[in-house]
């Protein structure tokens, strides 16, 4: 297995130096034989040519989320070089920590704002809870990689990742999914799009899916739950009135219901316990015998942790309006509301000493103006910006020894002096402004100029009732920031694009998650910046082979760095402070290569040399030289697709997929026990559709070879928290009927 592992990795490098693109495919065969066709993508905010837009862009259609077996966000992070998607967060399987660049958090609580920013149809989606996006019925998904200051301002450190639905009226057809496979599988999806009259088109889909779990609650007599089981409902309505040829409304509404078992958590000892130490307090009952042999078992007695939840629903109300030939308006509105359940019961073991149950939510609503223009040699977007979000994270009652045990009672039956179980809840409102404006300018025919400018306001509100405070604490902060871009792209004389720029991005500031220390420790950091240096090319280099090549080096400063430590007191303390400097230097390169007509390879490799170059004194736990969290050295893919035409006109459509992520640390700091092993992807597809396209039967296979690996690990009072990876082996059929209307 190691040889045939080892051969796939040097192949993928092999097939990665020539060149570099992703096709955005159809979900028809005929479609995705066409590798070269010209690709638009909209992630500036414009419609532009993938080609032509200077900056590192990765597109990915909805025939290759088919064919390599993408079903949520995360599956994304497989295939874009320099993007790692994780999950963590209080073992819900909704959360997605998204790191583009060795930028990005894997925090999940209210005071905390992710690196990268995700985007649905243009709503910025604040919260890491619910990321993790199904992606039925989805047209693309872009992601911009390196600061996104200009057009998407704060929290866009590392990037942003754009999901594009299908709109009302692209399609008269009704499509129906079947999939059931191994381990228990079972999903479905409907999907209408139609137009009602020549003014009004509508579209809708519905989304089912469930898989048994890995493991049990070996103590729980009914446990609700088996430990990484799935089951979510899903669903979406847009409808689109064109009111006249030049002003059109669209209005969505989505929601969805989650409910899973916790993803696989186990821990592993990494030094002696000692009895004496009161950091440790029962730690010392703790031995390897109580850790059950199956590590996707779970031997906790606290009902109800072992099960997580989530629900959300959002609605979104769009105006279009071509004003003249050269100017147009837009106005996007939204409001979004989310809650989840979940828990860690961090010793995996039958001893009360360390769970932490939990739940949280946040609504949040946006409201955007956009003002554009297109001349002869230039365009530019410009908008108004102003979003809100109050949400709340609260955890009780927790145990967390021996600061906080069930009646005042240790596990050997002592009285202890610290109290009863804990309880803390952390609550939060925003409110953010910005405004921007970005242009491009064609000096000639061949060369562009262009640059962006927008300053953003943040303020924030936050308080806080921990076991070690008197009383709950409020406070307040206030955080902005001027971003700007400047860029130019050239096209050679044999058609292809080389573009060079220089971005500033921003970070918002933020209150610590957890300051179980004491009311000293909840006080606010400062905002983050970043300068990002890019070169890239562009094109097809043959007429069989095209790609997208980005070298880049980015300088972060007052770098807010995350470090937990449950030594501090009362709890899983997380310490956040503006404390250090950080250095990312790469390349991203992704290639099309068409071998034959019916034969192509799709291929991505990323490189990136991430450390931090500075770190104040007195800073705990972090170290100069660290690599951040979550951040590998090596990012690989590579998606071969052979097609077959018979001889009935039925086409036979075969593809692959390998992923590779090289060993990444657990948090910004060098613990061995907190070292993530590299792991190794594989999947295939192999499907019939039918003379007509209207159906297709399909044999599926992902992960393959079983790889099982750790999603998270974070280092505790003698052992190691790790979070396993749910995503294992699967083989099936899946099934697509077409409907015309």
């Amino acid at each position: 297995m190691s040889h045939i592992k080892l051969s796939a990795l040097s192949l993928a490098v092999c097939l990665s130096l020539p060149g570099y693109a992703l096709a955005n495919e159809t979900t028809q065969n005929e479609a995705q034989k066409a590798s070269f066709e010209k690709i638009e993508v909209t992630a500036r905010k414009r419609t532009e040519s993938l080609f032509e837009s200077p900056t590192a862009i990765s597109s990915i259609g909805s025939g290759l989320i088919e064919s390599a077996n993408m079903s949520n966000l995360d599956d994304i992070g497989k295939y874009v070089p320099n993007l790692n998607i994780t999950r963590y967060g209080v073992g819900n399987a909704a959360h997605a920590s998204v790191f583009i660049r060795g930028i990005g958090l894997q925090d999940h609580v209210i005071t905390t704002d992710p690196g990268v920013g995700v985007y649905l149809d243009g709503v910025y989606l604040g919260r890491q809870m619910g990321a993790n996006l199904s992606l039925p019925n989805v047209e693309r998904v872009e992601v911009l990689r390196g600061p996104q200051g200009t057009l998407y301002g704060r929290n866009t450190l590392g990037g942003a990742v754009n999901i594009i639905t299908k709109q009302p009226g692209s399609d008269n057809i009704v499509t129906v999914n079947t999939k059931l496979g191994s381990r228990g599988r079972i999903a479905g999806d409907v999907y209408l799009n139609t137009e009602l009259t020549d003014e009004l088109s509508f579209s809708a889909s519905g989304s089912f899916k469930k898989r048994d779990g890995v493991g049990k609650a070996i103590n729980l007599a009914n446990p609700e739950k088996e430990i990484g089981e799935e089951e979510e409902l899903s669903g979406r309505m847009s409808a689109k009135w064109q009111a006249t040829s030049e002003l059109a409304f669209t209005v969505s509404v989505d929601a969805v219901d989650n409910e899973a078992g916790q993803s696989p958590y186990t821990i592993e000892f990494t030094s002696a316990l000692d009895a004496n130490d009161p950091f440790n307090g029962d730690f010392p009952l703790l031995t390897p015998d109580m850790i059950p042999s199956n590590p996707d078992d779970l031997a906790t007695t606290v009902a109800g942790i072992e099960s997580t939840g989530y629900s959300g629903w959002g609605t979104s109300f769009i105006a279009d309006w071509q004003i003249n030939d050269i100017y147009t308006a837009k106005f996007i509105s939204s409001f979004r509301s989310s809650e989840y359940e979940g828990g860690l019961d961090d010793d995996a073991s039958a001893l009360n000493l360390s769970e932490f149950p939990e739940e949280g939510g946040a609504d949040q609503y946006s409201f955007e103006i956009q003002v554009n223009a297109t001349f002869d040699n230039m365009d530019f977007v410009s908008g108004l910006y102003y979003f809100n979000e109050d949400g709340y994270t609260r955890s009780g009652p927790f145990v967390f020894s021996p600061w906080n045990t069930p009646n005042g009672l240790l596990n050997d039956g002592t009285t202890a002096s610290f109290g009863d179980y804990g309880y803390f809840d952390i609550n939060q409102e925003t409110d953010s402004y910005a405004a921007y404006f970005n242009m491009s300018y064609d000096l000639s025919a061949d060369l562009s100029v262009g640059g962006g400018l927008r300053y953003s306001k943040d303020e924030k509100a936050a308080d806080a009732i921990f076991p070690s405070f008197s009383e709950r604490k409020f406070e307040t902060a206030e955080f902005d920031a001027v971003t700007w871009d400047v860029n130019t792209s050239y096209k050679l004389a044999n058609g292809m694009n080389v573009y060079g720029q220089i971005q500033k991005g921003y970070q918002t500031g933020g209150f610590p998650p957890r300051p179980f220390g004491g009311p000293a420790q909840f006080v606010s950091f400062d905002e983050t910046h970043a300068i990002n240096y890019e070169m890239g090319l562009k094109g097809q280099v043959l007429e069989n082979v095209s790609m997208l090549l980005a070298v880049f080096k980015t300088n972060y400063t007052d770098l807010a760095l995350p470090f937990s430590d449950p030594t501090a007191g009362g709890g899983f303390v997380t310490i956040v402070e503006n404390a250090g400097e950080s250095e990312a230097m790469g390349f991203e390169l992704e290639t099309t290569i068409a071998v034959t007509d019916d034969f192509s390879i799709r291929s991505a490799i990323g490189y990136l040399d991430a450390e931090i170059t500075k770190v104040d004194a007195g800073v705990i736990g972090i170290g100069k030289g660290d690599t951040p969290a979550l951040t590998p050295k090596w990012t690989i893919m590579i998606a071969p697709s052979y097609f077959v035409d018979l001889e009935n006109g039925a086409t036979i459509a075969m593809n692959a997929n390998y992923s590779y992520r090289s060993e990444i640390q657990g948090q910004s700091v060098y613990n061995a026990s907190e070292t993530i092993d590299s792991r190794e992807l594989v999947g295939f597809n192999v499907s019939y559709q039918a003379p007509a396209g209207d159906w297709e039967v399909t044999l599926y296979g992902e992960n393959v070879f079983n790889e099982i690996y750790d999603q998270g690990r974070l280092q505790q009072s003698g052992f190691v928290g790790v979070m396993r990876s749910n995503d294992r082996s699967e083989f099936g059929l899946k099934f697509r009927k077409d409907f015309e209307l």
